[in-house]
């Protein structure tokens, strides 16, 4: 048995249920609770098939009741469920969830003072979830009542909020909760509730010049307030935020002057979750979070890491005091993902493997190098170029390098005589008749041409994201925008705000870099491009690479965990410098 939450659309009655076919149940009963609470209970289903859907075995009233509120509301949110495993027995399953559920109590500030006792007691969220029987997100949302002031959980507790209202509230900075506390508590006022909330919270909202980072004087727009001269706020929001975003970059830029090792900005609206994280010194590799409101309000949390983070440092520590490793940890969070990697691997394997082909005296001495040390491809087989998903293929497919390797392959194969050896040059399959074949034609062959032949066959078996590769093009001076400029595939796969912005800065300058550091990945991409064509009145960038496609490679952060990086670091200092 599996717990977790199922969105509604994706839920439908098995027919194993004894009440399926039958009408729609009354659920008067149960509304009023599923409109305050939620539904409580998770339903129990199972998977259907392969169309990413579930039947629910058990829960069928609940499931019709979340329905009616949806109806109602026009959402609603996704439902607690146990998937059941092959060999799960229904009734057993639904016996257990609902004994767990009555050893919690019901009322939901309860349940928050239940689960913080036993986060600080060393309980983890996945613990706490299975001691009780429900999900994570349950979990999650309990705990994040600890976002709420005391007089907001207290008015939660005796019902004078509905639960809708508090979940928006735990979204809110504590700065938005006051301002809405002073409207609850007063009666002539008219305090936003539910959807309204929302609005209140994220759209539409003037900016406060009590947010500002910045100093009032820097800011040319017009600043309004009222006739008390009690609040202010700025009329030109976008020139609140470049200013702020700059004041941002400003602070980030000092703490890490201080010694922090990360700053790490979240998304506008992104709260900083307490519970998720564990308190780490800067000594001992802690970061600083900067969270950023939608009204411009800046909150420093200095000194934290993930929990994920933390147990993997305790237990690499651990590690070293055992002697079971030498203290070399791996990277808890590299700057690049898995697709990434792959890319930038095999667009790199592309230029440098080129390149060897006007260099043959260079590919005999590798050939030759092969044949004492061998490698992972050396049987002989050709390199496979193996991207991890379809659009890097397609992108590779489009390389200036990867078409000039196809048009030399023709003509090696030309005076081979094989037209039919199929897609790559080297095959061993172990004909020593085919062997014999191709020898004789090369014994008719020049030096040179022979020579053409070898170093095509050294590029076609050069094994792809590895030291050999980083080797060669550092010893060849591959200039990677002979052949590769950024692309569709390569923009999607960018995912580090950090590493993103740094390139900002490389082809849009320091100021308009730091102006932009909380705008999305997204906006902060279409500066990049702009840039480089030179639209909406960017100034055009002629041959800029990526440190990514550097020869050496060069990272944009200290975070490691790159294998190119990582394949070079081992093995330059064999090389003396050209």
């Amino acid at each position: 048995m599996e717990l977790q939450h199922i969105e509604i659309g994706k839920l439908k009655v098995a027919a194993v249920n004894m009440r399926h076919g039958k009408k729609v149940p009354d659920v008067s009963d149960i509304l009023p609770s599923v409109k305050a609470r939620g539904v409580l209970v998770p339903l129990l289903v199972r998977p259907n098939g392969d169309d990413q859907s579930f039947e629910i075995v058990a829960g069928r009233r609940r499931y019709f009741a979340a329905k009616a509120v949806a109806e109602e509301a026009g959402e609603v949110e996704t439902l607690p469920c146990a998937v059941m495993a092959p060999g799960d027995d229904a009734a057993a399953l639904e016996a257990s969830l609902i004994e767990n559920l009555a050893r919690l109590d019901p009322d939901e500030m309860s349940q928050y003072e239940t689960f913080v006792k036993l986060t600080k007691a060393g309980k983890t969220i996945p613990e706490i979830a299975e001691t009780f029987g429900i999900t994570e997100v349950m979990v999650k949302r309990r705990l994040a009542l600890g976002n709420l002031l005391p007089k907001i959980r207290e008015a939660y507790r005796h019902e004078e909020i509905d639960a809708e209202t508090v979940r928006h509230l735990t979204l809110a900075t504590k700065a938005q909760q006051k301002d809405w506390l002073a409207l609850f508590e007063d009666p002539e006022q008219h305090t936003p509730r539910a959807w309204q909330l929302k609005q209140w919270l994220f759209g539409g909202q003037e900016i406060s010049t009590e947010a500002a980072l910045f100093l009032l004087e820097d800011y040319s727009g017009q600043i309004v307030s009222d006739l008390f001269g009690e609040w202010a706020y700025f009329a030109d929001p976008d020139l609140f935020w470049t200013l702020q975003n700059r004041a941002i970059a400003a602070k980030r830029d000092a703490l890490l002057a201080e010694g922090w090792a990360e700053v790490e900005i979240l998304e506008p609206g992104e709260r900083f979750q307490t519970w998720e994280h564990e308190a780490t010194s800067k000594e001992a590799g802690g970061r600083v979070y900067i969270a950023v409101s939608h009204r411009g309000e800046v909150e420093v949390h200095a000194g934290y890491l993930t929990e994920k983070e933390a147990r993997h440092r305790r237990k690499a520590r651990d590690a070293v005091a055992s002697g079971e490793t030498d203290g070399e940890a791996k990277a808890a969070r590299p700057e690049i993902t898995k697709a990434m990697q792959n890319y930038l691997e095999l667009h790199r394997h592309a230029a440098v493997r080129r390149k060897l082909l006007d260099h043959p005296g260079v590919a005999l001495r590798l050939m030759v190098a092969h044949a004492i040390a061998g490698s992972a491809l050396w049987m002989v087989t050709a390199e496979p170029q193996k991207p991890s998903n379809e659009a890097i293929g397609k992108s590779l497919a489009a390389s200036k390098a990867q078409a000039a390797f196809e048009a030399e392959r023709r003509e090696v194969l030309k005076p081979l005589d094989l037209p039919q050896h199929g897609y790559t040059v080297t095959r061993c399959n172990g004909d020593d008749y085919r062997t014999a074949q191709v020898f004789a034609v090369l014994l008719t062959l020049s030096d040179e041409q022979v020579a053409r032949v070898l170093a095509f066959v050294m590029a076609e078996t050069l094994e792809s994201g590895t030291a050999v590769v980083e080797a060669l093009g550092n010893h060849l001076k591959v200039d990677m925008a002979e052949t590769w400029e950024p692309d569709a595939a390569f923009f999607d796969l960018l995912k580090d705000k950090t590493v993103i912005n740094a390139m900002v800065k490389q082809v849009a300058g320091k100021r308009v870099a730091d102006g932009n550091l909380t705008a999305t990945g997204k906006v902060q991409k279409q500066i990049i491009r702009d840039c480089l064509t030179g639209s909406n009145d960017r100034k055009k960038v002629e041959g800029w690479l990526p440190n990514y496609m550097a020869f050496p490679f060069k990272a944009y952060t200290q975070n490691g965990g790159i294998g190119i990086a990582g394949a070079w670091g081992k093995a330059k200092s064999l090389f003396k410098p050209a």
